[in-house]
């Protein structure tokens, strides 16, 4: 089951997502329940097994209530959005970094979380901004010292994100400025749409594919991962108690704009477009900070 929060007519709300041959339709699960949970973070917490949620889809789906609005990130405000750096051994190599033998985790600011169709900025102090396409893994019941085998019955489902990168503060300040490098504003689109765990099935069988304006810089599967989504989850939760609606973002695969030669950096008007498959495709444009207009 996909679902999507949207904004319609200036109110939030959760619909179910329909794609067909005749194109994307959204799905009124509130045509016979007002009080429906109002997002898909408020499912996660009121709905957990999306019983509810599927009764509503399907009988709406068969009633077609459909409605329009603009897509919202299918995640607002995660408590906690934890990234994997360096899981695909090819771009390990690329980079020329040793092999982890661990995962290697950081984290980014919920205030990065972007919606799908809405532009990456690119601060004014930074010129060497990457783009890098991850399946994002979302906590679905929470837990502490999970183990790999019950793992995935933590996770509620999937969607695709960008873990775009400012590299001149990640590695070009003194002792690498991860966090200041990875956390500026919108730098984690997330979308287009929330997919639950068992309609993507093996999540360790995706192919994931970033094109920027058209052309195809990152072709990889999720089989390539070093550390798979149920080490991720028992070694993080080691240390973090894992919570409802937390983000695990898993790791990019090689074809990084930083290892190519010549190195390829995002500028304004660019497009990127994030596929990963049976999650759809997460599309966002590239402005300068300069450029954005602030209302007074």
């Amino acid at each position: 089951m996909k679902l999507a929060n949207i904004v319609m007519d200036q109110e939030i709300r959760v619909v179910g997502v329909h794609v067909d041959a005749s194109g994307t339709k959204y799905i009124d699960l509130h045509a016979r329940e007002e009080d429906f949970p109002p997002t898909i973070e408020s499912i996660l917490f009121e709905d957990p097994d999306f019983a509810w949620t599927r009764q509503e889809y399907n009988q709406s789906l068969a009633d077609k209530n459909f409605v329009t609005g603009d897509l919202l990130p299918p995640v607002f405000d995660p408590g906690k959005i934890l990234c994997i750096g360096l899981n695909y051994k090819d771009h390990a190599l690329e980079t020329k970094a040793e092999i982890p033998s661990e995962p290697v985790v950081f984290s980014k600011f919920s205030s990065t979380i972007t919606a799908p169709e809405q532009p990456i900025v690119i601060p004014r102090v930074s010129e060497k901004v990457d783009f890098e396409a991850e399946l994002v893994a979302v906590i679905g019941v929470p837990g502490k010292n999970i183990t790999e085998k019950d793992a995935l019955k933590h996770v509620a489902g999937y969607c695709c994100g960008n873990d775009v990168s400012a590299r001149d503060w990640q590695k070009g300040r003194p002792a690498g400025q991860w966090l200041l490098g990875k956390t500026p504003d919108t730098f984690a689109p997330l979308g287009p749409w929330f997919v639950t765990a068992d309609e993507v099935g093996d999540a360790q069988n995706l192919a994931i594919k970033l094109r920027l304006n058209g052309e195809t810089m990152q072709d990889g599967h999720t089989s390539q991962m070093i550390f798979p989504i149920p080490k991720l989850i028992a070694h993080i939760s080691q240390l973090i108690t894992l919570e409802t609606g937390d983000l695990i973002f898993t790791g990019t695969p090689a074809g990084v704009g930083i290892a190519r030669d010549p190195k390829v950096f995002l500028k304004s008007g660019d497009v990127i477009e994030i596929e990963i498959e049976k999650l759809g495709l997460l599309r966002n444009n590239v402005i300068h900070e300069n450029e954005v207009v602030t209302e007074e």
